[in-house]
């Protein structure tokens, strides 16, 4: 589907989200809000039926709150802005928070949803600018020029000791505790949201993912299936196809966001007199 948002940025949109192969239920969640080139994606955990109600939460609180924000610029904030960050960016905090307080209330208040918790990822386009928020392991990645960059930074165990070079990837990638977050929703009153601001370019593809994609397909060949596909819908069906051919050991849940410019877009002028696209840039 072809959604714009502004008088220079267009984008095509996919998105799937499969069961897999090994579970009954489906714990994944995610919002796409053309309207606002808003995208939300959540990994429940809780066992059961209640990692379904987590991200489903997750998704609907981030995603009304940013629309509400959208339709009025003065609704509150839950916390304090950053300075450093769009209106945007900080909304996306705000709703994270809000998010984070709904899902551990439900489950203090229902002993049956005791531990619940969930991932969440939102990403939020304004022309050439990309927002991000998150916090735990569902990743977003930016495939540019055929090269696939991971924007955001996992909550795990396992990514922590690669950080701190305890684990190479590959000891992570084949480790049993890949599951194990260091940070979710729901799991305390309060909680620590990544946030971070990319200038885009023309042709550039976005992809949000559940694990359930990057514990199944390597990224090489994720780069591979985003550059093959014609349109973003037939590149994510590609991409569940291909966790659940690798096993399909977990929920798997993908949005593919491709981007381009008019030909007036300030930045589509400059990448043209430049002559090289380069590399993501922080804003």
């Amino acid at each position: 589907m072809l959604e714009e948002r502004g008088a220079a940025a267009q984008v095509d949109v996919g998105a799937r989200t499969d069961t897999g192969l090994v579970r009954h239920n489906n714990e994944d969640s995610y919002r796409v809000v053309p309207a606002l080139n808003l995208f939300v994606l959540s990994d429940g955990m809780g066992g059961g039926a209640q990692g379904e109600i987590a991200s489903s939460m997750a998704v609907e609180v981030v995603a009304t709150h940013c629309q509400q924000g959208a339709q009025d610029p003065s609704l509150a904030l839950s916390g304090e802005p950053r300075a450093e960050l769009s209106a945007e960016a900080n909304r996306l905090v705000s709703g994270v928070h809000l998010a984070n307080r709904a899902i551990h209330e439900q489950a203090e208040k229902n002993a049956a949803q005791h531990g619940m918790g969930a991932t969440i990822l939102a990403a939020w386009l304004n022309n050439e600018r990309l927002s991000l928020a998150h916090v735990g392991d569902s990743r977003a990645y930016l495939l540019r020029s055929g090269s696939l960059e991971q924007l955001t930074a996992d909550h795990s165990l396992v990514a922590e000791q690669v950080r701190r070079g305890l684990l190479t990837p590959e000891e992570a990638n084949a480790s049993e505790l890949q599951s194990v977050l260091t940070r979710a929703l729901g799991t305390d009153e309060e909680v620590e949201v990544d946030a971070d601001e990319f200038t885009l370019l023309d042709q550039d593809t976005l992809l949000l993912c559940s694990d359930g994609l990057t514990r199944m397909v390597p990224d090489d060949e994720i780069a591979s299936l985003l550059q093959a596909a014609p349109q973003a819908q037939a590149a994510a069906d590609r991409l569940v196809q291909r966790a659940n051919e690798r096993g399909g050991e977990d929920n798997v849940t993908v949005v593919v966001v491709r981007i381009g410019f008019r030909s007036d877009g300030w930045l589509n002028r400059l990448r043209r007199w430049a002559g090289n696209p380069g590399g993501p840039a922080s804003s």
